[in-house]
């Protein structure tokens, strides 16, 4: 094909708003999006020059970058917590198609050279075929004062939620505590996100900006606490909420109602300590009638993980960590010593 027939056919398409980078358009595309795509096909990665329209099928590769942050995910899925997974699937429901894909093989070529993630806002520098790289920002609706003291008191309503969130766990039914108030911790619509690439791709997502949403993807895996952060509060501010709204329930709001009725007992008045002090050590006549249904707790290793890292090390390896393995070792000791007694 001649360049004058290249030149009429980028004439023609232009006039339907089609260029050559679109998705419709790229012959070199691979449309299967299973995990049998080949994400390192030299076409995939390539731009095309914008600058020459005589020579539009020029394409060059990106520039490689040193440093750059890659997603520990080789093949495969990217994300490995339900947060992060959550995040990709609702990304892959807004029908964006193979520019996901393409952006994906830029995560994992390492071609975002930084992120930086505000309260609503992400900022990121991809680097592209261009000496400089293109700026990238993601905006995200954040929630108002308002609407965030809706969704703590949601959460402080539920201990389990408060309990692992306080030992920086994302609780898997965490979106229960928004949908209760008719709002959503995560985008539901295409519009929510709010997207710019200085790139001459027109078209959203780019792969410079769907190469972003991978990389948060495992940044959210890291601290989950960067979710929240995107709908407009901090780990600190979030906590905080928790602690003043758990702080403001009633005593009737604590209970746990999972309990047996309490037998009546004599009131501590009529007790006298110098009439108990040769039975002090004794077990009273009721006490065998006393339960005790012991159940693994909601958080394990809740006080370590809100102290978080130690100030110091043990060997190689932070304190904190090493108390954790050892209180696992315990853990199974303490059960095979009770099965044993109980066979």
């Amino acid at each position: 094909m001649s360049k004058w027939n290249d030149f009429d056919r980028y004439n023609k398409l232009s006039k339907w708003n089609k260029f050559p980078d679109d998705e419709d358009f790229d012959e070199d595309e691979d449309e299967d999006e299973d995990e049998d795509f080949d994400e390192d096909d030299e076409d995939e990665d390539d731009e095309i020059d914008y600058d020459n329209r005589w020579n539009y099928y020029s394409q060059h590769k990106p520039r490689k970058v040193v440093g750059g942050i890659k997603t520990k995910s080789e093949r495969g899925a990217i994300g490995t917590t339900w947060w992060s997974k959550r995040w990709i699937q609702t990304l892959e429901s807004f029908g964006m198609g193979t520019r996901l894909t393409r952006g994906r093989s830029y995560a994992r070529q390492g071609q975002v050279r930084s992120i930086d993630i505000q309260p609503g806002i992400v900022k990121a520098k991809v680097q592209g075929s261009m000496p400089k790289p293109y700026s990238v920002t993601i905006e995200l609706h954040p929630l108002n004062d308002a609407e965030w003291s809706l969704v703590a008191a949601a959460m402080a309503s539920q201990a389990i939620f408060a309990a692992k969130l306080l030992a920086g766990e994302m609780p898997t039914n965490i979106e229960e505590a928004f949908s209760a108030v008719r709002l959503s911790l995560f985008p539901t619509r295409l519009n929510d996100l709010h997207t710019n690439c200085t790139c001459p791709d027109y078209a959203n997502p780019c792969k410079h900006i769907a190469a972003v949403y991978y990389i948060l993807a495992e940044q959210f895996d890291e601290d989950p606490f960067l979710i929240f952060k995107l709908r407009g509060r901090t780990k600190e501010q979030l906590i905080a909420m928790l602690r003043e709204k758990r702080a403001s329930l009633t005593p009737q709001q604590h209970v746990v109602t999972d309990t047996t009725a309490a037998e009546e007992t004599v009131p501590a008045e009529q007790l006298h300590l110098q009439d108990m002090l040769p039975t002090f050590w004794q077990a009273s006549d009721g006490l065998e009638q006393f339960t005790v249904r012991p159940r693994l707790p909601e958080v394990e290793k809740a006080i370590l993980k809100r102290l978080g890292n130690a100030p110091f090390m043990a060997g190689k390896e932070n304190l904190s960590h090493t108390l954790g393995h050892i209180y696992d070792v315990v853990q199974v000791a303490l059960q095979r010593k009770d099965t044993f007694e109980d066979s």
